[in-house]
């Protein structure tokens, strides 16, 4: 009998495939589906820091007055309207589902707003996942400046909390090892999601503009989450969830032996469908049975960095080893 529970948060996942926030975990109603085709959790559609301000600031552009006070009171207005919508949404997923809820906000920097995460605790999210994406694109800013926002977006949102934190990041960092291990030593986060996917730009040069290289993750995209979970997990004591590039039981497995505790999927999900959930949690049962494995504990972390016989299998000598007789 394979048993494919997983702690991750500190919460119980009856399998470690949880659906990453995206359009699909936007509603009851989709969740729902995705909760029939046995997935062990859900990430909600993120909160967006920059969907709040931007209704504001549509908000205020539309409404004009001389009065202080009438425009503060459209200006709370706005933000509670979008943060109500989105607890009301918690509610109705706690109701009708049975998995964990991990909330979502997407943040780019400490504002004020960022104190209704305690509202969407009060709303009955299982956690909260912090997403911040940060693309050091500023010459003007230096690494400490970029770092000091994880840290400082922490300090704000789970002062106070008392539901369990993971952190989705960019894998941009002079030293991420050392990132990572500070962000845990605070004691604010229990887990790590690695790691956000960016808008990937392209060039159409008929029309001379930008254009988007595709909204979804290729399968080859699983090798930098993969490796950075492999160093990381023998070296923190928070949780790691594998997200990007994850299509199937296979790269699943794979975010397992290397160390993760859970694995987020959103794109094969969107191509398809609730049902390929089911899929991907089959195959990793298929395997387990095959291997001889009862529990996910008894391979997850084997080709870790920790334990690995080959270390460098993670670092540039493969590199090296690999392109050096390519001419």
């Amino acid at each position: 009998m394979t048993d494919l529970t997983t702690k991750y948060l500190g919460l119980v996942l009856k399998n470690p495939i949880i659906v990453g926030s995206c359009g699909l975990t936007g509603s009851a109603k989709t969740v729902r589906e995705l909760a029939e085709a046995q997935v062990g959790a859900v990430v909600l559609k993120s909160l967006y820091e920059e969907q709040i301000e931007a209704e504001l600031k549509h908000n205020m552009n539309e409404y004009q007055t001389d009065y202080p006070d009438a425009y503060d009171y459209i200006k709370q207005y706005t933000r509670d309207s979008a943060v109500s919508e989105y607890l009301e949404m918690i509610g109705e997923v706690k109701k009708s589902t049975d998995i964990p809820v991990i909330a979502s906000l997407n943040c780019v920097s400490s504002a004020e707003w960022t104190a209704f995460a305690k509202r969407i605790e009060k709303a009955g999210a299982d956690a909260l996942e912090i997403n911040i994406s940060l693309l050091p694109s500023d010459p003007r800013k230096s690494c400490h400046d970029y770092e000091k926002i994880y840290f400082d977006v922490l300090d704000k949102v789970t002062d106070g909390l008392s539901i369990p934190v993971s952190l989705k990041m960019s894998s941009y960092s002079s030293s991420l090892a050392n990132l990572v291990s500070r962000l845990c030593w605070t004691g604010k986060v229990n887990g790590f999601v690695l790691f956000n996917r960016y808008y990937r730009p392209d060039i159409d040069i008929n029309r001379m503009e930008l254009t988007s290289a595709g909204v979804f993750s290729d399968p080859v995209e699983i090798s930098t989450p993969l490796r950075w979970i492999a160093l990381l997990s023998g070296m923190v004591d928070c949780d790691l969830a594998g997200s990007t590039g994850v299509h199937d039981s296979e790269g699943a497995i794979k975010m397992l032996l290397a160390g993760a505790s859970a694995v987020q999927v959103v794109s094969a999900l969107y191509k398809g469908g609730a049902r390929h959930a089911t899929e991907i949690i089959a195959g990793i049962r298929t395997w387990m049975e095959k291997n001889s494995f009862s529990s996910l504990d008894e391979f997850r972390g084997r080709l870790s960095y920790k334990l690995g016989d080959d270390q460098s299998a993670f670092e540039r000598i493969q590199f090296m080893k690999h392109y050096a007789g390519i001419s």
